[in-house]
């Protein structure tokens, strides 16, 4: 497997911020979006990836993001080997996310 780029929670925070156009796609399970989310999240599990690829847009920057890093890092790769130029990893997750940017925010 190839390297995939990263991105980290400020960086993440400053798009939000400026509204910058992306899709941030969360693929952890929806007993994990329960407790906490990134708002502007569009939540498909990482097993659902393949089936619901059609929405996501691929001449858009694409940042996928999970609990730490691990399940997105996968979807990545597999984004990019069908084609997807710019995806990236948020690193550290939203574990990271919380510690960094909403320390508000419940983890588990």
């Amino acid at each position: 497997m190839g390297s995939i780029k990263e991105i980290d929670a400020l960086t993440l925070k400053n798009k939000l911020d400026q509204s910058e156009d992306f899709i941030l796609i969360d693929v952890r399970e929806q007993i994990e979006i329960e407790i906490c989310k990134i708002k502007k999240s569009i939540h498909i599990p990482m097993g659902l990836i393949p089936t619901r690829i059609n929405e996501i847009d691929g001449n858009k920057t694409v940042i996928v993001m999970c609990k730490l890093g691990g399940r997105s890092a996968q979807v990545c790769h597999y984004l990019n080997e069908i084609g997807y130029l710019n995806v990236y990893n948020l690193k550290g997750g939203i574990i990271n996310w919380a510690l960094e940017i909403d320390t508000n925010m419940e983890t588990y």
